[in-house]
């Protein structure tokens, strides 16, 4: 088979989105040399190309794909889902096009006029938060796939990672390494990632006989500085726990501060279980087990969706659910 981005990036240890800055030679992305050349020596071994962009860039009849997102600075999620899309979809020689949709917007004018001289393959959208989304009609319009969102009335098909089985597989990896009591750091409380991670941690706690205590949930912010908070007062319970599992990888990072701060060995005291596998993951001390949350995976199935759509197949399941799977590091 092919070599792909992601193959590069599993050999030389980083994510996808270093692979795609570094190769694509992008000013503004600063990488250490050694980071660099890992990422050239392993695209060198596995005999990794960039598509070639030109052979479709110049024709005046391209397929075109419109991929819009809610947010594209705050967090790399959907940058990751939009290379995913364009590698896949220049396989094809499908050009993707990027723009922003806000709530409250309209699409911009200038990203849907490209599709006046070209061919539309379909509309992505991708949103920043899992969540619940009323489509914008262009999209209702035309073959269309949704990206770490879904429509409540299940009128597009929609891709999502797979929150409760991630929530359970990460809560199951800090009981198969003998921890007895596993305490939670979610995200904030009303979203869905956070609902769908706890769900998955009660689920592993009572498939394997251990008792539920809300006091060991706690909510956080995302941040560094919530983890650190609330690993601190985990720890002052008078039974504290020997397993955190940290819904964001950034809350993470706070809590194993926290717990060196406190003179917790790291996993031997405490093991802590991350989630998203940000390039942060594996330089923080101890490198963080984490869950890889698939962005960019879910990016190239949302092409290979409208793919199908265009060859007149239509999928039988509206809602795919994206298995997140484990970065074994040291942590946990």
């Amino acid at each position: 088979m092919k070599p792909t981005m992601m193959d590069v990036a599993a050999r030389a240890g980083v994510s996808q989105a270093t692979v795609s800055l570094i190769l694509n030679g992008s000013s503004g992305a600063r990488f250490s040399e050694a980071t660099r050349k890992r990422v050239f020596d392993a695209a060198e071994a596995l005999g990794y190309r960039l598509s070639n962009r030109s052979a479709t860039a110049g024709h005046a009849a391209a397929k075109v794909i419109v991929f819009l997102v809610d947010e594209l600075t705050t967090d790399p999620w959907m940058a990751l889902a939009f290379e995913g899309a364009r590698e896949k979809a220049l396989e094809s020689g499908i050009i993707v096009t990027l723009g922003v949709f806000r709530k409250g917007e309209d699409p911009d004018d200038g990203v849907l006029s490209i599709c006046e001289s070209q061919t539309l393959v379909g509309y992505i959208f991708g949103t920043i938060l899992t969540r619940k989304v009323d489509p914008p009609q262009a999209l209702l319009d035309a073959p269309s796939v949704l990206v770490n969102c879904y429509d409540q009335q299940r009128r597009l098909p929609s891709i999502v990672p797979g929150d409760v089985a991630g929530g359970r597989a990460a809560t199951e990896r800090l009981i198969a390494g003998g921890r007895k009591r596993i305490a939670l750091i979610n995200g904030q409380e009303g979203l869905d990632n956070p609902r769908d991670r706890l769900r998955g941690y009660k689920q592993a706690l009572a498939s394997n006989d251990l008792a539920y205590d809300p006091k060991l949930v706690h909510y956080g912010n995302w941040e560094p500085s919530s983890g650190y908070e609330k690993t601190h007062e985990l720890m002052k319970l008078p039974d504290p726990p020997d397993g955190i599992f940290c819904a964001n990888d950034l809350m993470a990072i706070g809590c194993l501060e926290a717990l060196k701060e406190l003179g917790k060995s790291i996993p031997g005291d405490v093991a802590v279980v991350g989630f998203d596998n940000r390039d942060i993951a594996q330089f923080t001390m101890p490198p963080l087990t984490t869950y890889h949350l698939p962005m960019f995976e879910m990016g190239a199935m949302a092409v290979e969706l409208l793919e199908d759509m265009m060859g007149g197949l239509t999928s039988a399941h509206d809602q795919l659910k994206v298995e997140c799977t484990l970065i074994e590091r040291v942590s946990g």
